[in-house]
């Protein structure tokens, strides 16, 4: 029997993404500066106010006032009617230095024998849904609201729109679990104020469907354009009105999006939120790691569907474990528990090993903050920071370095594919 699967994505704009994107631009000026930084930095936003609280290990000092704001000022909350504004909010910081209890299970004599920043469970999943390997209603949800802030920057076709905004969308599985067709649209985008109040929810359904949706079609291969159909149903702002939005509707907090920031629903989360943390605490590295190998196996061909899941102990380095899920896809002649095996024995699952395998101490995390920290493009890009002083320091990245499909070619040859 044919089912419904749903996912949801938030824009750059939402409260919570704002304090991811605060936090890990903060985790990025601490790495440029000082790349053995010890970081752990929470964010709240609220009317015209946000706080900053955490740990820090570092040889630099920061002006984290001024990163806040540009932040809240690239996102484009730059007006006062907003009632969250980047020049006026105050910026509240209580970041104080970390805890020596949890620095000494982590930092060692040597680099290679780091012990892991925290205990924990840690999943990453792919599946060939999609070019990128990622569930194809999250995708959709990311690509959707992704399309609805360029809008707003072009403010050309639509010239009402605000920075905050929510997307969901179902779709119908067949019993084979491939996507049949798109059930439900929901997209919640925040807007200036209409003087014809009446005609202000038809137009903003109008230019989602004449203008928004098209531009997210074409960025489709043919088979998912497919899924498109005249029986979409479309729920579109549906309390009616929505005006006050951001900080000032809702108060956001660093980690509150995980979900969005990783499968939507599908797979498994160990729990951990991601931004605001160095590499060393592996919630966040290895999910990241755990992500690289479960996309180049699904690419190696080694299943259609893979979940892999990883867990630590605090100031231990070597993982307690590896499990593996294909959901009964597996096209080797191996159990889930030899996969497994295999895993651990092609990658280096230490901190320090993921660590150096995809470059994380490198300042490349204010781009994971929204719209998903899986599924995106690895791109060399140029970044420039600047420290308390006034000194600059230009430095050029390779971003998701976890999304590569370095590892099939490995994968193939121990796995005899």
């Amino acid at each position: 029997m044919a089912y419904l699967f749903t996912s949801e994505s938030v824009s750059e704009g939402h409260p919570d993404k704002i304090a991811d994107q605060i936090s890990d631009a903060l985790i990025d000026n601490f790495l440029a500066w000082d790349p053995d930084s010890r970081v752990a930095i929470e964010t709240l936003v609220t009317t015209g106010q946000v706080v900053l609280a955490g740990e820090v290990k570092s040889r630099i000092y920061l002006d984290v006032q001024k990163i806040t704001r540009s932040v809240i000022q690239k996102i484009g909350y730059t007006k006062s009617e907003y009632m969250f504004e980047a020049n006026s909010c105050g910026v509240l910081s209580a970041i104080h230095e970390q805890s020596a209890d949890i620095n000494q299970g982590v930092d060692r004599t040597a680099k290679e024998d780091q012990g892991a920043g925290d205990q924990g469970i840690m999943f990453g999943y792919a599946n060939n849904e999609t070019e990128n390997y990622m569930p194809l209603a999250l995708d959709l949800s990311h690509r959707l609201l992704f399309e609805l802030s360029e809008l707003r920057r072009e403010n050309n076709e639509i010239n009402y729109l605000r920075p905050d905004a929510k997307s969901q969308v179902t779709l119908e599985y067949s019993d084979d679990h491939k996507p049949l067709r798109i059930d439900t649209i929901v997209i919640s985008t925040q807007h200036d104020d209409f003087a014809e109040e009446a005609s202000m929810l038809a137009k903003i359904t109008e230019d989602i469907k004449a203008i928004l949706i098209p531009r997210v079609k074409a960025q489709l291969k043919p088979e998912l354009q497919a899924l498109f159909n005249d029986d979409i149903k479309y729920h579109i702002n549906p309390t009616g009105k929505f005006v006050i939005g951001g900080p000032h509707g809702d108060t956001g907090l660093t980690g509150r999006k995980i979900i969005v920031d990783t499968y939507g629903g599908k797979g498994a989360h160990g729990g951990g939120a991601f931004s605001g943390k160095d590499p060393s605490k592996v919630d966040r590295s290895a999910a990241y790691a755990t992500r690289h190998i479960a996309k180049n196996l699904v690419a190696a061909g080694v299943a259609d569907e893979i979940l892999v899941q990883i867990s630590y102990a605090i100031g231990v380095k070597d993982p307690m474990g590896i499990y593996v899920n294909t959901y009964g896809t597996s096209k080797v002649s191996l159990s889930d528990a030899e996969i497994a095996t295999k895993i651990g024995e092609i990658f280096d699952m230490t901190p320090y090993g993921i660590e150096t395998r995809l470059g994380l101490r490198n300042p490349i995390y204010a781009e994971t903050a929204a719209y998903g920290h899986m599924g995106r493009t690895p791109q060399t890009i140029t970044k420039e920071f600047e420290n308390s002083t006034g000194e600059k320091k230009t430095l050029t990245v390779d971003l998701f370095t976890w999304e590569k499909l370095d590892f099939v070619d490995k994968i193939k040859a121990s796995f005899g594919i």
